[in-house]
């Protein structure tokens, strides 16, 4: 049973998820549900659906929600945290869906944040042109196993996260200027930002890049007035490195989709 420490993040960043979700100028909403719908990036990931807090959809519902995501070719799938949904995840099982994943939640505070030893020869930067952009969006391609050129979507969403007032930021080689890192904090809402999309190069990897430019991106968040960053480390030994840096485990969410 969650604390009410956990139950009160976990509010906020229910709240933060669905309200960034209808920032989204083609956001829709249905029934207990706001989507979020990515068109010039069609990757799960930046196209899904955030029930209301303490949701209970109907059957009605939930087909009204998969006719929306079938209607602009997405695949059906939902973020949300059990605590704050709980009679969700049921009601999306009786529909068919399944869970993809259930991710530990973890929040930092400018209290909790531990600067690490900088990482040797990598210097790290904030993004603010194009070139940037487009080679943060290259590092993360890279980084996450992902063939080809990264879409056009990939270097909006860098692009638009530092215009709404977030940040993004680059790690580069100090020997030949290479970049080898990328990430970026959400833009700020109600104090709260997510730290998403690290990825560092494999040729530099286990050198402590990635703890260093998370570092960084959590103190430029901080630098922008936010109280919290949360992130979903994406394994167990990713989530080691994020408490080295003073992340702690505040909850869980789940994503469900339905092939």
């Amino acid at each position: 049973m969650p604390d009410r420490q956990e139950l009160y993040v976990d509010l906020d960043v229910q709240n933060y998820v669905r309200a960034l979700a209808l920032r989204s100028p083609s956001h829709v909403r249905v029934g207990p549900f706001t989507v979020r719908y990515n068109a010039d990036w069609p990757i799960p990931p930046v196209n899904y659906a955030v029930p209301d807090p303490g949701a209970s959809p109907t059957t009605d519902d939930i087909k009204a929600l998969i006719e929306v995501f079938r209607e602009r070719d997405r695949l059906p799938r939902l973020e949300f945290l059990p605590s704050c949904s709980p009679d969700v995840e049921p009601a999306l099982r009786e529909a068919g869906f399944t869970v993809e994943r259930r991710a530990p939640l973890l929040a930092c505070t400018p209290e909790s944040l531990v600067t690490p030893s900088p990482a040797p020869g990598i210097t790290c930067t904030v993004l603010s042109d194009e070139a940037g952009y487009r080679a943060a969006a290259g590092v993360q391609h890279e980084a996450y196993g992902m063939a080809g050129e990264p879409m056009e979507g990939a270097i909006g969403g860098l692009r638009s996260v530092t215009e709404g007032g977030g940040v993004a930021a680059l790690g580069t080689d100090e020997r030949d200027g290479t970049p080898v890192a990328a990430g970026s904090c959400s833009i700020p809402i109600d104090g709260l930002s997510e730290l998403t999309g690290l990825g560092v190069a494999a040729s530099h990897r286990r050198r402590g890049i990635g703890a260093a430019l998370s570092a960084y991106l959590t103190a430029q968040a901080f630098g922008l007035g936010c109280r919290t960053v949360w992130l979903e480390p994406g394994d167990s030994d990713i989530e080691r490195v994020y408490a080295g840096i003073g992340y702690t485990r505040v909850g869980d969410k789940t994503d469900m989709s339905l092939a």
